[in-house]
This record gives C-alpha cells, structure tokens and sequence, in this order.
C-alpha cells in the first residue's frame, strides 16, 4: 500500500494530476478541492489509496489525512464507490460531512453529487457511530444557514460561485467567514470573491 506520494507537480487535469516523483510519474485523481490547490511546477504531498480493480489500478490522492479518512469511511459504505466519494470530497468538508451525519441531516446529504435519500439514510446508518461526535449547536446553525435555497441571497451568491467555478464547500466557506454583514448577493459575492483569492 502506497501511504504517501511527495513530488513535483508536472500536469493538472480535470479530476487528476500527474505527480513526478524522483523521475516516476504517477496520475493521481484528486477531488476538485485539492485540485486548486495544485501548482505545476510546484512540490506537494498527498496522502494516497491504492483501488485495485480488475482492469486497473487508480491511485487516489488528499491534501489532509482528514480527507483520507473520510474517504475510506465513504467507501466502506455500501453502493458508494470511489468516484462517488471524491464527487462528495468535492462539495463538502470533512468537518461539515460528519456534522451533517451527527445531525442525521438527509437534507444536506441528498444535496451531494450522487447520494438519493436511500444512500444518505444508509450512509447515516453504517457512519454515525464510526465518525464519532463532532461539533455542537452552532456549527450545525452554520451549516445549515450556508445551505443553498432558492430566493435565499446566501444560496444564490453560493450558486453564483459555484458557476464560476468554485465547489460549494469552497463557497459556503467564504460566505460563512462574512458572517450576516450584508443581504445583498452581489455584495456577498463581490466580499466572497476577495477571499478565496487570498487561499
């Protein structure tokens, strides 16, 4: 099992990257997150799973062990494969994920790129005890306030970015750092634009 992978960065692509490693490159599928952190030209580190299938073998890789994590937490889970995992890593942090588990929060979950209401309930079930209790009272205001609805001046600056580009955890983020400042979308947007340009 390859626990790590430490090189240059020689390519981006849409969900992989090539990491040159002392002359070996390896393509490394990493979630849409982790991929804007990616720099060619640049050394990183990312932790790494191994998926051996019988017509390949794909190497996976996450900026933080928490990423990692929850990964093989997601995998484990019944119907839930690799790519349907880091489509997850790709809208959500790992922070916000369990919250939404210790909430047993079917709303949020469903709202993730392929997960129904029988997969979110399943997934509630069989990682509710695994990932433990975390965060309290307000977190669980906080994500539920950044969660997108229609007509909502948050939801819709978090639709706005994420058509710009941005994944919605990546979104909610930034807007959650504005705290409740302003109503109005352009201004959320505009102010949440400022700050994921400092990352």
């Amino acid at each position: 099992m390859i626990g790590f992978l430490h090189g240059i960065v020689t390519h981006i692509f849409t969900d992989s990257c090539f990491l040159d490693v002392q002359g070996v490159g390896y393509r490394v599928f990493v979630a849409d997150t982790d991929s804007r952190r990616l720099v060619v030209g640049e050394k990183t580190q990312l932790f790494t799973y191994l998926s051996v299938r019988e017509d390949a073998l794909l190497l996976y890789g996450f900026y933080t062990q928490d990423e990692y994590d929850l990964f093989i937490h997601l995998i484990s889970v019944s119907g839930i494969g690799p790519k349907v995992a880091m489509g997850i890593l790709s809208t959500v942090q790992p922070d916000e994920f369990k919250i939404a588990i210790c909430q047993k929060n079917i709303a949020i979950l469903t709202k993730l790129p392929g997960i129904g209401k029988k997969t979110a309930e399943r997934i509630i079930l069989e990682l509710k005890d695994k990932l433990g209790e975390i965060g309290d009272a307000n977190n669980s205001q906080e994500i539920n306030a950044v969660t997108p609805e229609a007509g909502d001046s948050t939801g819709e600056a978090v639709q706005a970015l994420t058509a710009l580009g941005y994944s919605q955890a990546e979104a909610m983020t930034a807007i959650k750092k504005l705290g409740k400042s302003t109503n109005s979308v352009e201004e959320l947007i505009k102010l949440a634009l400022k700050e994921l340009s400092r990352r």
